[in-house]
């Protein structure tokens, strides 16, 4: 069994900067990616970045436009998740999945690929 643990929300005011973090725990064996998802009240749920650990593939949402960054560190466990220059429309939970995989897809990005979740943090961009 997969945990997956997040953190590092808040409050920030437009063109600020957060760092997310999501740790995992458990047996990872295998291909697996690490993705960020959000959601916003009212809205469905997209896919903001992935990355997929095998070769350090990496995914960014088309609104991201070189503003966030992911990374990983192996020795924690922890994908990290850089967001600069926040915008308002950045606002939503913020949740972190693990994907884990027999063989790698091209589409590792997709939701439907993510077995654990975790419990999310919340990211409010506002003046």
């Amino acid at each position: 069994q997969v945990h997956v643990v997040e953190s590092g929300g808040g409050l920030v005011q437009p063109g600020g900067a957060l760092r997310l973090s999501c740790t995992a725990s458990g047996i990872l064996a295998g291909y697996y990616a690490i993705g960020w998802f959000r959601q916003a009240p009212g809205r469905a749920r997209e896919v903001v970045s992935s990355i997929r650990t095998n070769d350090d593939r990496t995914y960014y949402a088309d609104f991201v436009q070189g503003r966030f960054t992911i990374s990983r560190d192996n020795a924690k466990n922890t994908v990290y998740l850089q967001m600069n220059s926040l915008e308002p429309d950045d606002s939503a939970r913020y949740t972190c999945a693990v994907a884990t995989f027999t063989e790698l897809p091209n589409n590792f990005w997709s939701g439907y690929l993510y077995d654990y979740w975790g419990q999310g943090t919340q990211v409010t961009v506002s003046s």
